[in-house]
């Protein structure tokens, strides 16, 4: 479908009585590019991920700090910076996987953050809880940018430790596919908490995910996971409407719905420890703020060099308002526990 208003599928008025014609800017309109298209293969798709978190991570810290995620706004606190409310979903998401947040335990949580960006979640978890976090990203650009935002004193390799001031938290970031941790840590490093933000909905084999995460989770270590996610029951008009559209620009494999990671995660031997929480109204101001951050030219033309992918992803921020206001898309958070 195409990606201009006069082509577009008239959408529902979103809460506050508004329509998606004021997402269109000259800027949006000057690169406009059709979306909707399917993927070719998924091992093309995964290089195409790595790539654009090599080419845009330097983008992402400019625009969002060193959150790579949404933010939280409740309802008794809708006018807090995004800054403050990117925190929020983290403290969330402690709280509804009934983590305990007293910090400095012994032995420290040893932490595995999958598709930790550039390490902002894997700092904070180290600095908060005293914790000694992995953090694993397909990037190599994202290892780089991950330790030198966490040190910039000297020069650590891949897998080696950074404390973290005068805590107790340890950090340590490596370039790897998710899909390969099953493979990659052994028996002697368990982890006591599995950490994915966000990550999930990009990875071509998800039930996969669920069975990795319990290998290496230690016998009542937690699952943490907030990601993006189809309604149910959307019809083919509905989805192709607003899911291909995401699918397509944020590089996404086939969508699931909430209950379908619950399913992988049971299939997985995982039990529901918390959630799953739909909390799509307190985090749709996310693609607002969004919006209006990338009314840069320099921006729209650094992505038009990138080729068709760049433009695609910032014209799909416009599919992600569609989708919140329309309700096809969904955003929610869980935790899970094994036995």
């Amino acid at each position: 479908m195409s990606a201009t208003p006069d082509t577009e599928k008239p959408i529902t008025l979103t809460s506050e009585g508004t329509t998606a014609e004021h997402e269109t800017t000259p800027l949006s309109k000057q690169y406009d590019t059709p979306l909707g298209l399917a993927h070719t293969t998924m091992r093309e798709l995964k290089d195409r991920i790595k790539l654009h978190y090599d080419l845009a991570s330097d983008y992402y810290l400019s625009l969002w700090g060193e959150h790579i995620h949404h933010g939280y706004w409740a309802p008794s606190s809708p006018d807090i910076s995004k800054e403050e409310a990117q925190i929020n979903l983290i403290r969330l998401l402690l709280e509804t996987s009934q983590i305990n947040q007293t910090p400095f335990s012994q032995p420290p949580l040893k932490i595995l953050d999958v598709g930790c960006g550039i390490g902002g979640t894997s700092r904070f978890l180290a600095r908060e809880l005293g914790a000694h976090v992995t953090g694993i990203t397909i990037s190599s650009k994202q290892v780089q940018s991950a330790k030198k935002l966490s040190d910039s004193s000297k020069q650590y390799s891949d897998g080696e430790y950074i404390p973290l001031g005068p805590s107790s938290g340890q950090v340590r970031f490596i370039e790897l596919d998710a899909e390969t941790l099953g493979e990659y840590f052994t028996d002697d490093d368990k982890f006591d908490i599995v950490w994915i933000s966000e990550a999930l909905s990009h990875f071509p084999k998800k039930d996969l995910f669920f069975k990795n995460a319990f290998g290496v989770l230690k016998p009542g270590g937690k699952l943490v996971l907030a990601d993006w996610f189809k309604d149910e029951g959307l019809t083919q008009e509905q989805f192709d409407a607003d899911i291909k559209p995401i699918e397509d620009g944020m590089l996404l494999p086939p969508m699931c719905t909430i209950g379908g990671y619950v399913q992988y995660a049971k299939e997985a031997g995982l039990e529901v420890v918390g959630g799953p929480k739909d909390i799509s109204q307190e985090v749709k101001k996310t693609w607002d703020i969004s919006w209006s951050l990338i009314q840069n030219p320099s921006l729209w033309a650094f992505a038009l060099s990138q080729g068709r992918d760049g433009i695609a992803f910032l014209q799909a921020f416009r599919a992600m308002r569609r989708g919140y206001a329309n309700g096809s898309f969904r955003y929610a958070v869980m935790g899970f526990v094994k036995p």
